[in-house]
């Protein structure tokens, strides 16, 4: 059913969690995993001096989480790939998942409920708007939501 699930990846337990489920998910199916992460945008810094320096910063962070997580899938047969990916996470998770073909999305999510998402402009919320496939949420207390389409 599954063979290709794209796991958002932040660094926070939520996203640890989601990463959980997926690396059970994917064992169960068979399916290879996408992690990725996404660090905020430095293109309104171009030209500066410290530019340079402020993008390789992100990305060695940005890395150091995707790092982290490979740690904790631990030893596994499955087919992982990392993305890291520069600008707003929403953005670059949709990107992956319509790029690589994703049959799901996985990633965590506090649970703050739709007005909570709505006034936080949840990044949850938009890749459940604009997917291309089914996304399931997971709260860090173990909860999922049901895959949305």
């Amino acid at each position: 059913m599954f063979q290709r699930i794209v796991v958002a990846i932040d660094g926070s337990a939520h996203s640890h969690r989601a990463l959980e489920y997926a690396r059970s998910l994917a064992e169960c199916m068979g399916a290879s995993l996408w992690l990725v992460h996404a660090f905020p945008s430095t293109s309104d810094l171009l030209g500066m001096e410290e530019h340079a320096r402020l993008v390789a910063r992100r990305m060695g962070a940005g890395q150091a989480i995707l790092d982290e997580a490979r740690a904790k899938l631990g030893e596994t047969d499955l087919e992982v790939h990392e993305e890291l990916l520069e600008g707003p996470a929403a953005e670059a998770i949709l990107r992956v998942a319509k790029v690589r073909n994703a049959d799901l999305i996985v990633m965590g999510t506090r649970g703050l409920g739709a007005l909570g998402g709505l006034l936080l402009g949840s990044v949850s919320n938009k890749v459940i708007q604009k997917s291309p496939c089914p996304v399931m949420l997971v709260r860090a207390d173990g909860e999922t939501g049901a895959p949305q389409s």
